[in-house]
């Protein structure tokens, strides 16, 4: 299976075996396009997608020792994400489909997220997914290829969109996840009182903007004199005050998941986000208190890659779920249709 991502700011391609071994994985990351801006600039990103995506698929083929006629289908994202990389990518996969009259597989990035764990054959369903990145954040009950029941999603900011931010405010660079983790190793966690919104609340709802805010107003008060060691201790408050309420939101959820007659296997983490140690190893403690494993994805596939969108693909083609060349690009696709 050849899968194609290109839903934000990476372009990649991986071509996955069924027996879950990755023939091949290539990630081009746009980082230095946007680091000027702070953030993703959408028609950068769609440019520069273009420009790379065929590129990235021969490589994919080169580095996997095979030829395009080796392949048995194709998957590509086609959403939800910024419309102009879906574009691109889904196309780049239509043209091979169709050229190589192989079967098409149109992915759900957060169904790319969601089965990733399963690279890994001990991960069976059902299981409870802890999704956490720069656009989402939500714990959803996975039943099934395509069988979810979301349980809890933030009502405002994702988690890793306040990293992102809160590493803006304190000037770490960007991406912000990374470069803020490595900061509050340094810091004191204690020494700013930082909020958790909707701790201890019922259900498992999450939100992170008044969190951004109390740090924009702490690092203002702070001023331009701010030293290394303040900085440091704010981003270690932050990182703290993130990883309690996911810890918190989370055991909402594994409560809620067992009131309603679901067992699940295991807590999976998934997103970029995941790749965060401290958030990690809060929820291998939470798992490991109901009884349960934590499992995630190797450090390479939490960010966004064409591996998992590769095994989706598979995991969808083993259950005769393919699409037509018609399936239209999504800037908006929820896992659970019912929850909106």
């Amino acid at each position: 299976m050849l899968g194609i991502e290109t839903s934000c700011d990476e372009t990649a391609a991986s071509i996955v075996a069924a027996d879950r071994t990755i023939l091949s994985s290539i990630v081009l990351s746009q980082t230095p396009l946007h680091a000027a801006y702070g953030g993703v600039v959408p028609e950068i990103a769609a440019r520069a997608h273009l420009e790379h995506c065929d590129g990235l698929v021969r490589r994919s083929l080169d580095d996997a020792g095979l030829r395009m006629r080796d392949l048995d289908a194709v998957a590509a994202t086609v959403g939800p994400g910024l419309i102009g990389g879906l574009i691109v990518g889904a196309m780049t996969g239509k043209a091979i489909a169709l050229a190589r009259r192989i079967p098409f597989l149109a992915i759900n990035h957060l169904e790319g997220h969601a089965l990733s764990a399963r690279l890994d054959p001990g991960v069976e369903f059902p299981y409870l997914l802890l999704l956490v990145s720069g656009g989402h954040c939500q714990l959803l009950m996975v039943r099934g290829v395509g069988r979810y029941l979301r349980l809890g999603t933030t009502i405002d900011d994702a988690a890793g969109e306040a990293f992102d931010k809160t590493a803006k405010l304190l000037d770490l660079g960007y991406p912000g996840g990374p470069a803020l983790e490595r900061c509050a190793r340094a810091g004191d966690a204690r020494r700013f009182d930082l909020p958790r919104p909707l701790h201890g609340r019922a259900g498992c709802d999450f939100s992170f903007s008044g969190l951004k805010t109390a740090v924009r107003l702490l690092v203002e008060r702070l001023g331009e004199g701010r030293s290394a060691k303040d900085t440091a201790d704010v981003a270690a408050a932050f990182q703290l005050a993130v990883a309690d309420v996911i810890e918190d939101r989370t055991r909402h959820a594994l409560i809620l998941a067992q009131d309603h007659g679901h067992a699940p296997s295991a807590l999976v983490v998934a997103g970029g986000v995941a790749a965060n140690q401290a958030i990690r190893l809060r929820l291998a403690r939470l798992a490991a208190t109901h009884g349960l494993s934590l499992k995630a994805p190797p450090l390479a596939l939490c960010t966004d890659n064409a591996a998992m969108i590769a095994w989706a693909g598979l995991e969808r083609l083993a259950r005769g779920l393919t699409d037509q060349l018609d399936a239209a690009a999504r800037p908006r696709w929820p896992l659970d249709p019912e929850a909106g």
